[in-house]
């Protein structure tokens, strides 16, 4: 069964770092365009930082600066490198993808489960 597993989450203190990764389990063929998104308590998902297939990134005005997006094709594996981070920033990440499971098929789109992300002032 094919899944995407969030890893990397937990407390940190304002102004320190986490990484987050987000793995496809299972047989895939490739992993297409992927997302990162949050949500806090009260408040809609938001897509913090997105990757495409090519490399290309996008991220939200907020996190521009501070979070760095990455993947490791070999590994099946997308990164989110969490900078300077702030307050506002808590709240659970979400990995979605697209993953295409075999060569020539159309791809899927996967959510993962969430990674509670804290920071503490």
């Amino acid at each position: 069964q094919v899944q995407l597993v969030e890893s990397g989450g937990g407390l940190v203190q304002a102004g320190g770092s986490l990484r987050l990764s987000c793995a496809a389990s299972g047989s895939i063929f490739s992993i297409n365009n992927v997302g990162w998104y949050r949500q806090a308590p009260g408040k809609q998902r938001e897509l913090v930082a997105s990757i495409t297939s090519g490399g290309s990134t996008n991220y939200a005005d907020s996190v521009k600066g501070r979070f760095t997006i990455s993947r490791d094709n070999a590994k099946n594996t997308v990164y989110l490198q969490m900078n300077s981070l702030k307050p506002e920033d808590t709240a659970v990440y979400y990995c979605n993808a697209d993953l295409k499971l075999y060569r020539g098929s159309y791809s899927v789109n996967y959510w993962g489960q969430g990674t509670q992300v804290t920071v503490s002032s």
